[in-house]
């Protein structure tokens, strides 16, 4: 969290970085998910897809650091059409009912984030971005900026019935709460009302590393070879389990729906 960043950046939030923005961080961190430390090999695969979608011909568009932020996500098919793809690499979280998982009928939740504790089903899941890590600390935010957790009942607002693909690549994306008849609820859900088509997400926490290869492999084969989306992803696990044979927590873990 840096004020003068953050505000600095969202002052022109249509504004695009280089694929490297030179930004240094002092974290690190081999899962995308609970701890919310820096993720090196993120901003590997954003440089990596942003040259292959350029590559291909497609007009592309890179936020990193302080310019990935809620508002700069949540202006997307606002003023103009959504964009055909939209890829997230960043942390993401899912929290079941604690009240209906706990033992306890009165838990004592009241030092925990309220995105872990609310009732309400799809703002326990959802995806963190610039600034997110103070807010879910201290529960403090920088007056007249969104708070950087991109919730999946935010995300059930949009508009994005031109997106062709959205890529959640994160831990736990695909996961969500069962209620009643209605199925599952979580960013799944959320994505699929906002309007989206194709979605590539995760069901466990996954390796930033292994992550990098899988999306990149993906976006190779479906750019550069002329894949399909489902032929495209299924080609990318296939060469990530030849990789992993004995491990296929760095590949099974991502699922295709549409």
């Amino acid at each position: 969290m840096d004020s003068t960043a953050i505000v600095s950046a969202n002052s022109n939030r249509t504004r695009g970085l280089p694929n490297n923005d030179g930004l240094k961080f002092d974290g690190d961190s081999t899962i995308r998910g609970n701890n919310w430390d820096y993720l090196p090999e993120s901003a590997t695969e954003v440089a990596e897809i942003g040259r292959l979608l350029h590559k291909s011909g497609l007009d592309t568009k890179v936020d990193t650091s302080y310019f990935a932020s809620e508002e700069a996500f949540r202006s997307l098919g606002v003023s103009e059409p959504a964009p055909r793809i939209i890829h997230l690499s960043t942390h993401g979280f899912f929290f079941p009912d604690t009240q209906k998982n706990s033992k306890n009928p009165f838990p004592d939740i009241t030092e925990e984030p309220v995105f872990k504790t609310s009732e309400h089903l799809m703002v326990r899941s959802g995806l963190l971005m610039a600034g997110a890590n103070q807010v879910w600390q201290t529960g403090k935010k920088i007056d007249g900026l969104e708070d950087g957790i991109l919730t999946a009942y935010e995300i059930s607002q949009m508009n994005l019935s031109g997106t062709e693909l959205v890529v959640l690549s994160a831990c736990e994306t695909g996961l969500g709460d069962i209620e009643g008849n209605e199925g599952v609820y979580g960013l799944q859900r959320a994505f699929k009302i906002a309007g989206a088509r194709y979605l590539i997400m995760s069901l466990w926490k996954v390796n930033d590393q292994s992550t990098r290869e899988l999306m990149t492999e993906f976006y190779r084969q479906w750019l550069e070879n002329g894949q399909t989306i489902p032929d495209a992803f299924h080609a990318a696990q296939k060469t990530l389990r030849k990789k992993y044979p004995d491990a296929p927590y760095h590949w099974a873990g991502f699922v295709l729906v549409e």
